[in-house]
């Protein structure tokens, strides 16, 4: 097995930053390569929580003045991750969001804040430290999308590069400007490089430049080659078709097992499912809702948004309390969806319980004390919380998108397959289908034989990080024999 060198750049890194999913790959990812001869270094910004952790680092590089400010390149390691931070306080060293103020807005220089990563990148794949020096540099979504762009202008030989998309939503999007101030040609400023609608977009930048571009679903892999999947790319990536591959994306068997969560009230495994009751009454009391077995309890764990179909789902409320079902939904967002779902928990005391934020602590009950899952997006490239779910027995309930179409096997799918069914999907992604998706699986959980051939199939799904990192190391070595061809 040949050994791959390869430098991860990514925005954040879960157990360190996380606000998505994006945290949770670039921390689980370069632990699961090893198994598979790859050497994974992954370069991260030099927040407050990181500067914490990483106290003790070791200083590589030092800079009086690095776009901007004095900055500094740390190597350092972190619960099995090896890292490279960019410490550069004037564009960090800041609290809360790394992406946006107290008040919620971007912040205004973010453009030349994530441009500093990826400069930094492409000069450690040139050899910046002679003790690593990698194969491949691997991009994750658009505030690493400049990085095989610097590559390429430098014109010098090269690493292999990497983009991968998890959201093409998000797109690093600024004005023409800051090319001027960020060591970048004018002659980037392109339809062919980074010109974007007379501004630049760093994921651009990414998919017009990377040798390979990778997304994190099969099926999100060709939605996103549509015009309305694309999102304002679908031609580039139809052209870069043969570049374009989907991966999915796994979890960390570790954090989010059952048997050893030290999140959940009571543990439990495959084997004896007996203590997801009592992780369902705590979370009852913890939400505010009615105890009671009977019950289905539906939970949602998401950020409050349109892709994510949550104003569907608030359509679709009758259905639940019409058939005698519970709601408990964490997450946050758009402040309408917020102060809608929050009303609808005041009108219906013991029915629907609604806590507004984030909380690791408790996103890891609901997913043991949930009967049922609802992810009603309209579009996913592959979503996380799914997969957690399979893991812990709550059962999925999902939208017929990306990853979602991937991962989940509908109930009624299962006679046609070799695959045992694990959950409901619904499409098209609409409140109508969802609400009759909802009276599906409660008349499935009813019978209390087929909900539990339901958990057990999901509970004996591999959702781990294992087969889908195997992918990751021979996408890089193909890549590297293309290169050395």
């Amino acid at each position: 097995m040949t050994p791959v060198r390869v430098l991860a750049v990514a925005s954040e890194v879960y157990p360190i930053v996380k606000t998505g999913g994006l945290a949770d790959v670039a921390g689980a990812l370069p632990i699961a390569l090893k198994a598979h001869g790859v050497e994974m270094r992954t370069l991260m910004p030099g927040y407050p929580d990181v500067m914490r952790l990483l106290s003790g680092a070791d200083e590589i590089r030092r800079w009086p003045d690095y776009f901007g400010g004095p900055g500094r390149l740390l190597a350092g390691s972190h619960d099995g991750l090896d890292l490279f931070v960019l410490d550069v306080p004037h564009l960090y060293a800041r609290p809360g969001n790394p992406y946006v103020t107290t008040e919620g807005v971007d912040w205004p220089d973010n453009g030349v804040r994530f441009a500093a990563l990826s400069r930094i990148a492409a000069d450690i794949g040139h050899g910046l430290v002679p003790a690593f020096v990698p194969d491949v540099v691997h991009a994750h979504d658009w505030q690493a999308g400049l990085a095989p762009a610097y590559l390429h202008y430098d014109n010098r030989p090269r690493p292999g590069t990497v983009m991968t998309i998890h959201n093409m939503a998000y797109q690093g999007k600024f004005d023409r400007q800051l090319i001027g101030s960020i060591g970048l040609p004018w002659s980037s400023f392109n339809v062919d490089a980074l010109e974007y609608f007379g501004g630049v977009s760093f994921l651009k930048a990414g998919l017009q430049f990377a040798d390979r571009i990778t997304t994190v679903s099969p099926t999100y892999a060709q939605e996103i080659q549509s015009d309305e999947g694309g999102m304002g790319f679908g031609g580039l990536l139809r052209e870069r078709s043969g570049m374009l591959s989907g991966i999915l994306n796994g979890i960390d068997t570790e954090v989010w097992n059952p048997q050893t969560d030290p999140h959940i009230a009571y543990r439990f495994g495959a084997g004896d499912l007996t203590f997801r009751a009592a992780n369902k009454a705590v979370l009852q009391q913890q939400f505010n809702l009615d105890s009671s077995d009977e019950a289905p309890l539906l939970g949602v764990i998401s950020r409050l948004s349109w892709q994510k179909g949550l104003d569907l789902l608030l359509e679709a409320l009758p259905t639940i309390l019409n058939q005698g079902m519970q709601l408990a939904l964490l997450g946050s967002g758009d402040r309408d969806l917020q102060d809608r779902y929050q009303a609808a928990a005041r009108a219906n005391p013991g029915r629907i319980g609604v806590m507004i934020g984030y909380d690791e602590i408790l996103a890891h009950l609901i997913q043991a004390g949930s009967d049922a899952l609802i992810v009603p997006s309209r579009f996913e490239p592959c979503g996380l919380t799914q997969l957690c779910a399979l893991r812990y027995g709550a059962i999925p309930i999902v939208s017929r998108v990306g990853g979602l179409e991937d991962t989940i096997v509908d109930i009624g799918e299962a006679g046609s397959s070799d695959r045992e069914a694990t959950g409901f999907k619904f499409g098209p992604v609409t409140a109508d289908a969802l609400a009759a998706t909802l009276g599906k699986a409660n008349t499935a959980f009813r019978n209390k034989a087929t909900w539990r051939r339901l958990q057990l199939s999901g509970l004996a799904t591999d959702v781990s990080w294992r087969n889908r990192a195997g992918d990751y190391a021979a996408l890089y070595r193909d890549l590297m024999a293309s290169r050395r061809a």
